[in-house]
């Protein structure tokens, strides 16, 4: 159950824009979980396609170029937080991404207001001038990460104190990702339209976009592994675009081809009804060849009842429990991923479905949206007694 501490404070989040994307949905989950508390959220951002959804909710969303890198705008952003800030009373400034946070804390700085930021990927840091980039996500009184992975990422690379880092992970919808609620019409219009017809084959999704470090072309040679040794049963529907990685594509395509997979292997382009794709699948791969920093991908799944394969690193340790919810491979090992793929085809349905139920259980024990929104306002209140006075920050 949601939250019943009130909560009155505003609460300020910062995001670039509000667009479809994992920061973003968190942003909005997060922002209809103070309304409904009872406290005030405003988003600031460029704008998106989420803005009706916010406004819907009941938060104010303002238009700012925060999503910018340039510093003259960035000073400009400076002034332009501060002025909103001390109009809108805000008691708490969120900020979700490295390029509106040098401006963001500052101004949160010059106003007096107490200050967070959700550190949410293992940022890219070669450079020196990088990794200075980077640390300006730690400059607030206190830095949410996306796991604990994540978290130990961020106090290895940054000087900042244990205490000052709490990991809190992604959110899953409970109510979207319901194996209970599955519509057999909008799964058979799937089916359609992805020209799948049906068949008592098992069906592994992964869904991911098309990038290299996704695992895609890993996936085809295991697949290719699983026809050399006489196995036939399994269909594997790869869901995601490319976002303009064509040669990538054609990659997969021509891998696809050559090793006489065009009916076991399928890209199906993007898929906004995620929920049906698990609901008409029997097992999720998420085979990423880097660590991931959380992993939507290896937990929706579990909330619906499906079984995830998973690579054996980054924070997918902490969502899939080897043999009980899910697997665990080796990253990169086509024949670990093999011998993975072989071992779901061949097992027992009761089997899958106590493991289903298992992973649905733990999603909503220690990955629900409840959790995830109810933790994170439990950040708020601690940052609102610390600026009470009745503790020393």
């Amino acid at each position: 159950m949601p939250d019943s501490k009130p909560f009155t404070a505003c609460v300020m989040q910062i995001v670039p824009e509000l667009e479809t994307g994992g920061v973003e949905q968190t942003t909005v989950d997060v922002a209809e979980a103070v309304v409904r508390a009872g406290g005030r959220s405003i988003v600031v951002s460029k704008g998106g396609r989420l803005e009706g959804r916010l406004l819907k909710g009941g938060s104010t969303v303002i238009k700012l170029p925060v999503h910018s890198k340039n510093p003259f705008v960035q000073w400009k952003n400076v002034k332009a937080l501060k002025d909103l800030i001390r109009k809108e009373g805000v008691d708490i400034v969120h900020v979700r991404s490295r390029a509106p946070a040098m401006a963001a804390f500052a101004a949160a700085k010059a106003c007096g207001v107490r200050s967070v930021s959700t550190y949410a990927g293992i940022y890219n840091a070669k450079s020196p001038l990088k990794r200075w980039y980077n640390s300006q996500m730690t400059k607030g009184d206190m830095v949410i990460a996306n796991s604990e992975f994540t978290r130990d990422h961020i106090l290895k690379t940054y000087d900042i104190l244990p205490e000052h880092v709490i990991a809190i992970p992604r959110g899953i919808d409970l109510k979207r990702f319901d194996p209970e609620a599955f519509d057999v019409n909008r799964i058979m219009t799937l089916e359609e339209k992805w020209g799948i017809t049906p068949d008592d084959r098992i069906r592994f999704l992964l869904a991911a976009r098309l990038t290299r470090w996704k695992g895609q072309a890993l996936i085809i040679l295991a697949a290719a592994k699983l026809r050399a040794q006489g196995i036939d049963n399994f269909l594997v529907l790869m869901a995601g675009d490319d976002q303009g990685r064509s040669e990538y594509t054609q990659s997969l395509l021509k891998a696809i081809d050559e090793n006489n997979l065009n009916d076991h292997v399928k890209l199906v382009g993007h898929c906004a009804d995620m929920p049906s794709a698990y609901a008409m699948s029997h097992y999720a791969l998420a085979p990423s060849i880097e660590p991931e920093a959380f992993g939507r991908t290896a937990v929706e799944p579990q909330a619906m009842h499906r079984p995830p394969l998973a690579s054996a690193h980054g924070a997918t340790v902490e969502t899939v429990i080897p043999g009980e919810t899910g697997w665990l491979v080796k990253p990169g090992d086509v024949d670990a991923w093999a011998d993975a793929m072989k071992t779901a085809t061949e097992l027992a349905e009761e089997t899958r479905f106590a493991m289903g139920e298992a992973g649905r259980a733990r999603v909503k024990a220690h990955f629900s949206l409840d959790v995830m929104c109810d933790r994170t306002l439990d950040v708020y209140r601690a940052l609102l007694i610390l600026a009470s006075g009745r503790f020393k920050a």
